[in-house]
């Protein structure tokens, strides 16, 4: 994983067993930047590296789903795969997902999906029979990976290990998003604070007409004693759960800050927190004030 990165395009071969995980690893792998084809029929897999390699702008790391739904040509995969591993112009990687035949039966039963070799048998009729067509390009893989155990989140782990990063390299989007709650609660908020326990400048009618973007407002939310509490609690809480979400490879959070209209305290207290959160690392921090029809 640390080797520096061959200048040759890279390859991954991604294959295995249908309800071992294949459509969670290939998401893995394009949310690092690779360009990936599912399904891919292997007539065109030489014609697809050909053009990879001559193009020497884009598309330089790629992935490529192969598996029973090629059909009867599936045999041919050994073969065609020992050829790119013998090229010198492209680094190609075989994965092989995989896991026990009484959790693949479950996820299909869970899924309510057919297996593709399931049709006028049981699934696990089919898993065996899949299994019994992908031990010869089992043998040739580079990495076998046993999804029995692992989560989503798991799986996801360790393909981004696998294609050279990890889920802390991929920027979690933290959007801190005042509202009103008279107007309604965000359908989209990951957490929610209550901040109509603050005084409320509204009631004072220099500030009445501003909003928690005005300096003058800010200082007046931001100087009560139980602003700073509250700031402070809520400043920790987040520097805690933020790393957590990045290590589970969440890729968006929305936090939202509610006060009775939504200009005034919540909107004081977003700027507030996303001015202490804005250099946590491997987060990017935005700021988003439902209620104020200028933002």
């Amino acid at each position: 994983m640390g080797k520096a990165r061959s200048p040759n395009p890279q390859l991954v071969v991604v294959t295995g067993q249908s309800g071992a995980g294949k459509s969670q690893a290939i998401h893995a792998l394009e949310d690092q930047g690779f360009f990936c084809i599912d399904n891919l029929p292997m007539a065109l897999i030489d014609t697809f590296v050909d053009l990879i390699v001559r193009d020497d702008d884009t598309r330089r790391r790629v992935a490529v789903v192969v598996d029973v739904r090629e059909g009867a040509r599936l045999w041919q995969l050994p073969a065609v795969y020992r050829t790119l591993k013998q090229r010198a112009d492209v680094d190609t990687t075989l994965v092989f997902l995989e896991a026990k035949c009484d959790v693949l039966v479950r996820r299909f039963s869970e899924t309510r999906r057919p297996h593709p070799l399931g049709r006028g048998r049981s699934a696990a009729e089919g898993v065996a029979e899949e299994l019994r067509r992908l031990a010869p390009i089992r043998k040739l893989a580079d990495f076998v990976l046993d999804t029995t155990r692992l989560t989503v989140h798991d799986l996801r782990r360790q393909i981004f290990a696998f294609g050279g990063g990890t889920p802390a390299t991929t920027p979690l989007t933290v959007t801190l998003q005042s509202f009103a709650f008279k107007r309604g609660v965000p359908s989209d908020a990951d957490l929610m604070f209550d901040v109509r326990f603050l005084k409320n400048p509204h009631f004072v009618p220099a500030l009445q007409p501003l909003s928690g973007l005005d300096r003058k407002v800010a200082r007046y939310v931001l100087g009560l004693p139980e602003t700073a509490k509250f700031l402070t609690l809520t400043t920790a809480l987040l520097r805690f759960l933020l790393p957590q979400y990045v290590a589970e490879g969440k890729a968006y959070l929305t936090v939202a800050i509610g006060c009775t209209g939504g200009r005034h305290r919540s909107v004081a207290t977003a700027e507030a927190l996303a001015r202490a959160l804005r250099r946590t690392r491997h987060v990017q921090v935005r700021v988003r004030h439902r209620e104020l029809a200028d933002v």
